[in-house]
């Protein structure tokens, strides 16, 4: 009986390949050769299932020159690459893969707070530089985090992760805006407060931001935000790029209208605003928040499980979009 063929777009551990090809034809690119979108489609053509990763754009002129398409699993918790509404007209399915980088994540956006705050970038590029040649009182003092007040946008199962980080571990006080309010037992667990928009920019000392990326949610954080942000406050950015407009964000930090930012995440990546790369009170890491070498698995692991879900058993373990399923 012949197998299901599928695309691999990107390099992924020997492992998750070697699980594939149990049940299908694979096409891999364990080279991690860059693709043009006709590249892309190119590869595609025939194959019944593609493992992304949130750097492939699934969109309509994709999905109508590769017909055969029924499932596009992607290696990521966002599906901002995903035109899931044309998916759906077109019967493909899409999935994603929360729960199992929640807490690798979680941590990384903590470090990433922790770094801006004690200004542990700045204060390294001075010492590689040969400038550190005697202690001084106020040499590169950053903003407390012990005690301070930790803002959340967006409390899904990674923004409760950091909340529970920051009460319990740091004594913060968590104020949270969201969408929905969570129940009670949830906000008591991470004794976390909900709040407006409003007031979660006027009030925290360090601002996490963990929505995820929708057309709504774009420049989430521009101009007008950063100007309700505390002087001192810092912004931390491990949700998507576009949420924040980054040269927005390079504007108040080269005013010192916010103290400093943190951004594992930009628009345009792997590109990053010129502006941001000019000034000196910013953290810049290169998309790793979930970057484990056991999380990174895991994820490859849950993309390939839901591949094989669908395709050999027609159960997908975490479907984007499950009215395809009910087409069925």
């Amino acid at each position: 009986m012949t197998k299901p063929s599928i695309l691999v777009t990107r390099a992924t551990f020997p492992e998750v390949l070697d699980k594939l090809a149990q049940h299908f034809e694979v096409e891999d690119n364990q080279p991690d050769t860059a693709w043009s979108k006709q590249d892309l489609i190119a590869r595609l053509k025939g194959k019944t299932g593609v493992f992304t990763t949130s750097g492939e754009a699934i969109d309509a002129d994709v999905l109508a020159a590769c017909p055969e398409l029924r499932i596009c699993a992607n290696t990521a918790v966002g599906f901002n690459n995903f035109d899931l509404k044309a998916m759906t007209a077109r019967g493909v399915l899409g999935t994603n893969t929360p729960d199992v980088l929640t807490d690798s994540t979680a941590d990384f956006g903590f470090a990433l707070l922790m770094a801006t705050a004690r200004r542990v970038a700045e204060s390294e590029h001075y010492l590689r530089a040969g400038k550190w040649d005697r202690w001084r009182y106020d040499l590169f003092a950053g903003t407390e985090v012990n005690g301070s007040t930790l803002g959340i946008l967006g409390m899904g199962r990674i923004g409760q992760g950091i909340a529970r980080r920051g009460a319990h571990g740091f004594g913060m006080q968590v104020i949270y805006h969201n969408r929905s309010r969570l129940p009670a037992e949830q906000e008591a667990a991470c004794k976390a407060r909900y709040v407006s928009k409003e007031e979660l920019l006027r009030e925290a000392d360090h601002l996490v931001l963990v929505l995820p990326y929708s057309p709504e949610a774009h420049h989430a954080i521009g101009a007008a935000e950063l100007a309700q942000m505390k002087p001192t406050a810092n912004l931390i950015n491990i949700a998507r790029g576009g949420i924040v407009d980054d040269a927005a964000l390079a504007a108040a930090l080269r005013d010192k209208r916010i103290a400093g930012a943190g951004l594992d995440v930009y628009e345009g990546e792997p590109k990053v605003h010129p502006g941001l790369l000019a000034v000196p009170n910013v953290v810049l890491t290169p998309h790793i928040a979930s970057a484990t070498m056991p999380t990174r698995l895991a994820m490859g692991m849950l993309a390939a499980d839901n591949l094989i879900g669908y395709l050999v058993h027609g159960k997908p373990l975490t479907p984007l979009n499950p009215e395809v399923l009910e087409r069925k």
